[in-house]
């Protein structure tokens, strides 16, 4: 098997206890122009969701239903900006979240196995594998958005990197130490440029220094069925 597309950065605050922000972040802009994409094709997007406990190791996504994990990715990545930005999302994609929400049926299926007798089960049909992942991620996606921790939601703000993250503290600017580096470097280049103060901007790198230390501890049509 060929070697999968890996982000060098950590993930973010908040991408490992919320699957929503890791998917939002499964993409993403670095300096020098580069772009990272997990879920470029079908291959490295099985291999995402797999990873993320999301599906059966022995699924196999089709392009279609990449293209529609991506399709959530992007509509997520609309709302989560708009609601960091203190906007109303577009309805569009708050119609798509919600298709993605009531995609897969919530109800215990019946079965049978000898020796067991009936039972009932989230052994979903393979083909609806994908929907269910989905569903799982747009359920996460609402309670977070909606949940106590709604206000930490941010973008991160060392361009050109575009991750979001779940603050850990409430003057963290960036999901990465790396991130904050690239930051403070371009500040003492720019002062260094200007021949500017360093005073107030100095004591600003200190504290997100702190910052850092403390978080290291710290009405479209239904898709069709994918599998």
């Amino acid at each position: 098997m060929r070697e999968m597309p890996h982000i060098p950065l950590p993930a973010a605050p908040g991408a490992d206890e919320h699957v929503s922000v890791a998917l939002l972040n499964s993409a993403v802009s670095l300096p020098g122009g580069r772009r990272v994409d997990e879920l470029a094709d079908p291959e490295e997007a099985t291999a995402w969701l797999v990873g993320h406990h999301l599906v059966p190791e022995r699924t196999t996504l089709l392009a279609y239903c990449q293209h529609q994990l991506v399709g959530l990715r992007d509509d997520l990545r609309t709302v989560f900006g708009a609601h960091v930005a203190g906007e109303r999302p577009p309805q569009r994609a708050l119609d798509a979240i919600n298709r993605a929400l009531t995609s897969a049926p919530n109800a215990l299926l019946l079965d049978h196995e000898p020796g067991r007798g009936l039972y009932r089960a989230s052994a979903h049909p393979v083909t609806q594998l994908v929907e269910h992942a989905m569903a799982r991620i747009a359920e996460d996606a609402a309670a977070l958005l909606t949940g106590d921790r709604a206000a930490q939601v941010a973008r991160c703000e060392a361009s050109p990197c575009d991750r979001f993250l779940v603050r850990t503290h409430g003057r963290r600017h960036w999901c990465s130490t790396r991130c904050g580096d690239r930051v403070r470097a371009a500040r003492a280049y720019a002062r260094k440029q200007s021949g500017a103060p360093a005073t107030a901007r100095a004591g600003r790198d200190r504290d997100d220094n702190a910052v850092d230390r403390g978080a290291g501890r710290s009405s479209a049509p239904a898709p069709a069925p994918c599998g």
